[in-house]
């Protein structure tokens, strides 16, 4: 299924930086243009559908249905978007989610009154469910447009895009729907899809499409099939619970309700909290894409340094919540989400990269599905749990944050035991002709 570039070998086995990266890989270029265009219309639409809903409502229960919607939504599409991305030919399975995207974003037009809010809810369901396939075949096809070489670094710039995204994009997008008007965020984000899927057209890939005419049996076998690999391949499959745990712990949904009851209730900046609740998502944004950054500095691509970093990452995302529960100051609790954040990328990105030296690309869709999956349902959970426990019962916000430093010291001593006492396999290079081949050690 690969698609690479004739490259030198010489040029193949030195490091690859990542602005060597984005001047000489041209399909890479292309793709990561349109990652950066189409997120910053996701955040558009983010915030511009939580305005819309609480417009038309006046329902803080509405706009938290929205968010769990759009987290389930997303866990539904994963689960096919693995099969799918292993199955078919990725860019055209990319470039038809864009487009799909393009038409449901210009549908959001259409919701005009409070009878229109189901139509909203629909069309959110309909999005996410696409955007779940479009993610892990987006992640998916990333060792199909770069050599191994390039892999780390373009998964770590990806990663870094997100979160720059995250820090910019939610403020542009709150700005936009605040000064230009709500329908014409939509209409925005509606074109970036469009935008991303020009630029993903003109990449080099020519893996014919196959089996598209497959039965639901064949599908669900191969849907089957995943789990059975990872049930063969423990290694693998507690690599792929990494994003689950930050998202039940330290991260997602948890994360988000306690950040936005600092912001509303505790340091009170700008109306309704607002200018506060989009200073620590940009602070979270900042840590996410600095920490795999300087991270990778020490760790390079190495599988074990990958591997040994994982649980110094935990104990300093528990750190900055720690940090932040002593509520002392607006600038504490700023300090300890960059902490937080910049743990957090570098599991995501760590984590991820290992399954990339692990799992064959045949099996790759399903696994980064999984994965992504995994962090969307333990998202939600959690944040359920936060809205639960402090509505419910007698803790308060600085509980919920010693509780999740606490919940973060979990999946840091199942690792460390894992490593010391379970099968870790190690991804290492081996000779070949153009230097580019990787076999994991049995």
């Amino acid at each position: 299924m690969n698609s690479k570039r004739d490259v030198p070998v010489q040029d193949q086995r030195r490091p690859v930086g990542y602005l060597q990266l984005i001047r000489s890989n041209v399909d890479f270029r292309y793709l990561w243009v349109g990652q950066i265009v189409s997120l910053f219309g996701d955040w558009f639409n983010l915030i511009a559908s939580a305005a819309l809903v609480a417009q038309l409502t006046q329902s803080g229960l509405a706009v938290g249905g929205l968010f769990v919607v759009r987290m389930v939504a997303q866990f539904v599409g994963t689960q096919v978007g693995g099969v799918a991305a292993d199955r078919y030919n990725r860019k055209l399975l990319l470039i038809s989610t864009d487009l799909a995207r393009a038409v449901i974003v210009f549908g959001f037009l259409f919701v005009r009154s409070p009878d229109h809010v189901w139509l909203l809810y629909a069309l959110t369901i309909l999005l996410m469910a696409i955007s779940g396939v479009f993610f892990p075949t987006r992640s998916a096809i990333l060792p199909d447009i770069t050599t191994k070489r390039e892999l780390g670094t373009a998964n770590a710039l990806s990663s870094t895009t997100w979160s720059v995204t995250l820090a910019i994009g939610a403020a542009l997008g709150g700005f936009v729907a605040g000064q230009w008007g709500i329908y014409q965020a939509f209409a925005i984000d509606a074109l970036t899809f469009l935008v991303s899927a020009g630029l993903i057209a003109r990449m080099r890939y020519d893996a014919p499409l196959t089996e598209v005419a497959a039965g639901l049996k064949a599908v669900t076998q191969d849907y089957l099939n995943g789990f059975r690999y990872l049930r063969r391949e423990p290694d693998v499959l507690f690599i792929t619970l990494h994003l689950g745990a930050i998202g039940l712990f330290i991260a997602g949904g948890i994360a988000n309700v306690a950040m936005a009851r600092v912001s509303q209730t505790i340091f009170v900046i700008g109306e309704g909290g607002g200018t506060g609740l989009g200073l620590l998502f940009a602070i979270v944004g900042l840590g996410t894409g600095v920490g795999p950054l300087l991270s990778r500095l020490l760790t390079g691509d190495r599988g074990p340094a990958l591997r040994r970093s994982l649980a110094p990452m935990y104990l300093l995302g528990s750190l900055g919540l720690a940090v932040a529960a002593t509520l002392a100051s607006f600038e504490m609790v700023m300090l300890g989400m960059f902490l937080r954040g910049f743990a957090v990328g570098g599991i995501w990105v760590f984590s991820t990269q290992l399954l990339y030296q692990l799992v064959d690309d045949k099996l790759l869709g399903r696994v980064l599905s999984m994965q992504i999956a995994m962090f969307t349902l333990a998202s939600a959970i959690s944040a359920a749990f936060a809205g639960w426990a402090l509505d419910s019962t007698a803790l308060k916000l600085d509980g919920l944050f010693r509780l999740m430093a606490l919940g973060g010291l979990i999946p840091a001593l199942l690792w460390l035991a894992w490593m010391r006492l379970g099968q870790p396999k190690e991804a290492v290079p081996t000779p070949s002709p153009d230097g580019d081949e990787w076999r994991p050690i049995e």
